[in-house]
């Protein structure tokens, strides 16, 4: 039974890049709001739509193969909204003809989340002919109801749910739940209806339609984007356009051509909208520039939007957000809340990665926005084991924490120190399966805490680190865009392989000790494995300006001797 209103607790969440105002509905579900539902969020209210008795009787199938449903809402106010209500089809088979078969051979519908976001692209219209937008319906907001159902009430596969989940794999999608994407009404008709209404004897009608179709097809094509079902019943003239047929029935056919070709008409089915091949590389090109402008100016104050936060730790200045996709948090280090999307879990946690630590978990990957990463799984609450190889094991020393090892990093680039970047700080929404072993960073961080008023460290969970992958030193790397740049390894891998004379790596080494000394931090621990060298396209080791090994830290977890107050 559906409640009277919505209850808290509220949050402004991103999910692939459009806002959402998230609500828990009093029956236990969710409703998450767009900025056009915000607008309308008393109407959007469940119990003012949804309640079912005034949904039986005010709702309206629509025609197509999905569940569609024109309704009304209860005036609040003296004010009403036509809303359209479409169950999502997501891992559904997808019913298409031969010939579109051949065009779209992998067509899946859309997540409800894919399918918002891409609308809001497309109502963007960033990319294409300046003079041509293609309307849509708003979309208003996604209902998840509580209810779970069985997977074969579902009509799902497991197979095709997973590959979603593969493409997106930071966005939660519960297989046995439904989704009801919820769009704003266009008033008006379909381009079959207009026809059929000014038209109805005319033998040509259909194949008319049908070149209309692909004329807005070819729109779509130009701006970017490709609809794997699209049909003439999917074309809308609103009340306007309408009006001006309805003035010369009898040129009904060079008028609505006229109307497609100057663009004025809406779309709408867009469960199997997807970006052309062309659109897809440019939309990474785009944010892949968007990134490095960005990280330029990470450090400069900007307003960031109601569901992030400024938050300064252990003397780092971070933007902190939930993570709605995985349930978990998010720090990203600088003042520029335009980088946190590129850090989200799910831009970068399931591409494909290259191990490079036998001794720990670090992963390296080319990111979805092409940024190149390194992600680390903090060992923080473990004990260091000298038969494993951890040289802490019989120091006493305990893994840093991931907040005091990005602290350490920021610190010390500040003094001058070559180091890798850390950008920035997740932790996971799941649980830590095993226990913690070693309490004392719990303990002494004890009197850090979030906005929630809860522990940022929490031994119930995993934090991972996200640094910059060291191809080449900043002003190198800044020399030869679209060439070859460096590959690196570390010191110890870099004696064994035969590329350094040891002399030469113990000598990078205390070097680097010294320098870290000099900035008041103790790195007794310091070890070969910590210092990353770079090797050029050529196979050569990179020197610096003196000719040195050109070498920078890139292991934080036994750096200390910094009050972190």
């Amino acid at each position: 039974m559906h409640g009277s209103a919505e209850t808290a607790p509220e949050a402004f969440l991103n999910i692939l890049g459009v806002l959402y105002l998230h609500r828990r509905t009093s029956e236990g579900g969710d409703l998450y709001l767009t900025p056009f539902g915000i607008a309308l969020q008393r109407q959007l209210d469940i119990a003012n739509w949804l309640e079912p008795e005034w949904f039986q009787a005010h709702r309206e199938r629509l025609e197509g193969t999905s569940t569609v449903y024109r309704v009304q809402t209860r005036p609040v106010d003296g004010l009403s909204a036509d809303l359209v209500v479409k169950y999502c089809r997501v891992g559904e088979d997808v019913p298409l003809n031969t010939h579109t078969m051949r065009e779209f051979m992998n067509a899946e519908f859309n997540s409800p989340w894919e399918e918002f976001a891409l609308v809001m692209e497309l109502r963007e219209s960033r990319v294409g002919p300046k003079g041509l937008s293609i309307a849509t319906q708003q979309p208003l907001a996604i209902h998840v109801p509580p209810e779970h159902l069985q997977l074969w009430q579902t009509g799902r596969s497991e197979e095709r749910v997973n590959r979603i989940q593969r493409r997106h794999p930071g966005v939660a999608l519960d297989i046995l739940r439904q989704y009801q994407l919820v769009y704003g009404w266009i008033p008006g008709l379909d381009l079959m209806q207009t026809l059929r209404e000014l038209a109805p004897a005319w033998d040509g009608l259909e194949a008319f339609a049908w070149r209309m179709n692909a004329r807005v097809l070819a729109h779509l094509d130009s701006k970017g984007y490709a609809v794997a079902d699209m049909k003439p019943v999917h074309i809308i003239f609103g009340d306007e356009e309408l009006a001006e047929l309805r003035r010369a029935p009898a040129a009904v056919a060079a008028s609505a051509e006229a109307l497609i070709e100057a663009g004025r008409y809406a779309m709408i089915d867009y469960e199997l909208l997807q970006r052309t091949q062309v659109n897809e590389v440019e939309v990474n090109r785009r944010r892949r520039h968007s990134y490095l402008d960005i990280l330029r100016d990470r450090f400069s104050p900007s307003d960031p939007p109601p569901h992030l936060h400024r938050v300064d730790i252990m003397g780092v200045p971070y933007i902190h957000g939930h993570v709605e996709s995985t349930g978990g948090e998010l720090w990203v280090v600088g003042r520029n809340p335009g980088l946190f999307d590129f850090f989200l879990p799910e831009r970068w946690r399931r591409t494909p990665s290259v191990k490079l630590s036998e001794r720990n978990d670090v992963h390296y990957t080319l990111s979805k926005d092409h940024v190149h990463l390194v992600w680390k799984v903090s060992r923080v609450g473990e004990l260091p084991d000298e038969r494993a190889g951890d040289r802490a094991g019989s120091s006493g020393r305990g893994f840093n924490s991931p907040f005091e090892e990005c602290a350490a990093a920021f610190a010390l680039a500040q003094a001058g120190v070559p180091t890798t970047n850390v950008r920035a700080i997740y932790r996971t929404g799941s649980r830590k399966l095993e226990a913690s072993q070693d309490p004392s960073r719990y303990q002494s961080h004890a009197g850090l805490r979030g906005e929630d008023g809860r522990p940022l460290l929490r031994d119930a969970s995993n934090y991972v680190i996200i640094s910059g992958y060291f191809n080449g030193p900043d002003a190198w790397v800044a020399q030869r865009e679209g060439l070859p740049l460096c590959r690196p390894i570390d010191l110890r891998r870099a004696v064994e392989d035969g590329r350094l004379e040891r002399p030469v790596a113990d000598e990078a080494v205390a070097r680097m000790r010294q320098r870290i000394r000099d900035s008041g931090f103790d790195a007794g621990l310091l070890d070969a494995g910590d210092l990353l060298i770079a090797i050029d396209p050529d196979g050569q080791v990179l020197l610096d300006g003196d000719g040195r090994i050109e070498a920078r830290l890139c292991d934080f977890a036994f750096i200390s001797g910094r009050a972190w107050d």
